[in-house]
């Protein structure tokens, strides 16, 4: 008996640290959020292209900016409201893929406020309103340098059956 209950405790012991070597692993919801925005980063072209930068990232929220530039700006003089829509919708893209579960858009809408000028420096914020199973919904603000509303932005995603990064 006493050999029975020490191979246990022995094999109690290895399983214990197992688990606690495994624990040492597990990644934050910030962690996890920041890796995988790392990763989407690396192959967002638009993003990039369009002149936009990750300011913060966190469970469910994304935070991206744009300096308006020449190329920006539409036959007003103000910035286009597609470039607008392309910061709105990739923070957005961003918030949604926090959790390491790849979603994409299903619907988004934009309500344009107040026109954005060249030399405007824009923030969008995005947030989780609700998830549920495979469905979110994401509200953006867009604001200016004064924090002046210049668009407000609602995404609906899907996700889809594969994760951003490998666990």
């Amino acid at each position: 008996d006493l050999h029975l209950s020490l191979r246990r405790q022995r094999q109690m012991c290895i399983r214990d640290r197992h688990i606690n070597f495994e624990k040492s692993f597990e990644m934050t919801p910030k962690e996890t959020a920041q890796k995988a925005a790392a990763l989407m980063w690396e192959n967002d072209n638009c993003s990039r292209w369009t002149g936009l930068k990750l300011k913060d990232i966190d469970e469910g929220q994304a935070v991206l900016s744009l300096e308006v530039q020449e190329q920006h700006t539409n036959g007003h003089g103000t910035c286009h409201g597609g470039i607008i829509f392309i910061l709105a919708d990739s923070a957005f893209g961003f918030a949604c893929n926090t959790r390491n579960q790849k979603a994409v858009a299903q619907h988004n809408a934009i309500t344009y406020i107040k026109p954005a000028n060249l030399g405007d420096v824009l923030e969008a914020h995005a947030r989780e309103i609700s998830l549920n199973g495979r469905s979110g919904i994401y509200d953006v603000t867009v604001l200016d340098q004064n924090q002046e509303l210049i668009a407000e932005f609602r995404g609906c995603s899907r996700a889809v059956n594969r994760q951003v990064f490998d666990t």
